[in-house]
């Protein structure tokens, strides 16, 4: 573990909280921006109940994709830690993870994994403020450290 940052208590979670924010925000824009379209557009012109509600649908749909992503989050437990990312969700034991680590320029830490591949961690990106994904790539580092194969070798 390293000496500079303790071990976080478990569970701990790490999201993007700038980027939940801007998506939300945007996404109920969308929303209302587009609902209050629907009701203003003229009857005239082929804009009658079924093309309204396709409008606002469309703001139904805009919301759902913000808060898409919004969704990205890495959940440490005892279990493990399970990375929520934009479509998929994937949940890794602690002896699955071999590294942890957020490159110079990446958007996002990465974690490689012991079947040879490697995951993306978007809850851990750079857009939240660089000082702080480098501090959450370190918590999460200890962590793997503490309860990883690292752990068990002792």
């Amino acid at each position: 573990m390293s000496a500079s940052t303790p071990a976080a208590d478990l569970p701990r979670t790490w999201y993007a909280k700038r980027s939940r924010l801007i998506t939300a925000v945007l996404g109920v824009v969308i929303l209302v921006g587009l609902c209050v379209l629907a009701l203003m557009l003229p009857e005239k012109g082929g804009w009658g109940f079924g093309s309204r509600m396709g409008v606002a649908l469309t703001g139904v749909l805009g919301l759902a994709a913000m808060l898409m992503l919004g969704r990205p989050k890495v959940v440490a437990a005892s279990s493990g830690v399970t990375v929520v990312n934009l479509l998929r969700t994937t949940h890794l034991e602690w002896a699955q993870i071999v590294r942890v680590y957020l490159r110079q320029g990446d958007p996002w830490a990465q974690i490689d994994m012991s079947n040879g591949d490697t995951l993306a961690v978007m809850g851990i990106q750079t857009s939240n403020g660089k000082a702080d994904a480098i501090t959450a790539t370190r918590e999460l580092r200890d962590l793997v450290d503490k309860y990883g194969t690292a752990a068990e070798a002792r």
